[in-house]
């Protein structure tokens, strides 16, 4: 008897246990475009870290995403009709690994050297412990979500592209990116939860005009079929600038975070984008905030301490300037 009562006090305990950490909230962060070609590829050669000054926002979440905006890869041809081409090195993993825990991949130069370097690219993620999605080895693994859990929380996350080209697109029997047909979105957000058992859905998007400072009427009427679908937030990138942010149905929409990591801008809102902070629970964002960052000549973020970002609390309307840095 006193064997049984002690495994039912044990039983008990753990009990508890498990459910005050179900209870706790997860925070994750998302970043804009990461550029890991040209200059911060050379900056990793050197032996530097493109994320050192903004290393100490990392870490300090429970999950860490980013959009990889090139393939990281050794083979591969460039595509011949495209103005710019990015791959980089193989090195950029190392401090990429260091960072993030996931990156997304659904994104207009996932493709930039063709399937064989995109499968390089996944097999290289997978050696470095570096989780992803919206890009896969056929269809069906394009569109699959990313299920991460922590603190008992099951958080899927979608990747869809919607830039061209289109020939980067995966099919049932090729290499490629997940693309944004509106009903299969609303079949994977659904999927998400009925066979993966998400208890939250994060669609991360690559849309948009480039270097529009708002939102256009695609991306506004995307992001409400994803939250009416479902979605718990929905989070853009593409155009290299931020833009607006919205509450549709008390969720957040981040329309794009704009550049992180990316060389070759000069105009000040190209070089500006945001860490996106968010913290979530069963019930989905409980409150999130922006903090800002400004690429420096070399295409690293810094800091911008003169702009501390938004804030926002479940509940409230809209959002507003944060107080504190």
């Amino acid at each position: 008897m006193r064997r049984l009562a002690a495994a039912w006090a044990l039983a008990l305990l753990c009990t508890g246990a498990g459910a005050q950490q179900a209870g706790t909230p997860v925070s994750m962060v998302f970043v804009g475009d990461v550029m890991l070609d040209d200059t911060p590829g050379r900056v990793v050669r050197s032996g530097r870290d493109p994320f050192a000054h903004v290393a100490h926002w990392l870490r300090d979440a429970d999950v860490r995403v980013a959009n990889l905006e090139s393939v990281v890869a050794t083979t591969g041809t460039p595509e011949p009709d495209k103005p710019y081409t990015f791959r980089a090195h193989p090195r950029v993993l190392g401090p990429l690994a260091r960072h993030f825990d996931a990156v997304g991949l659904a994104n207009n130069h996932a493709g930039d050297h063709g399937p064989e370097a995109l499968m390089q690219t996944l097999g290289l993620l997978d050696r470095h412990g570096i989780r992803h999605f919206g890009a896969g080895s056929d269809l069906t693994h394009a569109h699959a979500p990313l299920i991460i859990e922590r603190n008992g929380l099951r958080i899927a996350l979608l990747g869809y592209n919607e830039f061209f080209p289109r020939s980067f697109e995966a099919d049932v029997d090729r290499p490629g990116i997940a693309w944004s047909e509106d009903a299969q979105v609303r079949h994977d957000i659904a999927l998400a939860r009925s066979r993966h058992g998400a208890d939250l859905v994060i669609p991360v998007m690559h849309w948009g005009w480039e270097y529009e400072p708002l939102a256009d009427s695609r991306q506004r009427a995307l992001a409400r079929l994803m939250i009416e679908a479902g979605a718990d937030a929905v989070v853009g990138g593409h155009p290299h600038v931020t833009q607006d942010i919205e509450i549709v149905a008390g969720k957040p929409v981040f329309y794009s975070l704009g550049n992180f990591v990316f060389d070759g801008f000069t105009e000040t809102a190209h070089r500006t984008g945001w860490l996106l902070r968010l913290e979530l629970d069963r019930e989905g964002v409980r409150r999130w905030r922006t903090r800002v960052v400004r690429m420096d000549r070399e295409g690293l973020p810094r800091p911008h301490a003169a702009s501390p970002g938004d804030c926002w609390v479940r509940g409230d309307a809209q959002p507003r300037p944060c107080t504190a840095p």
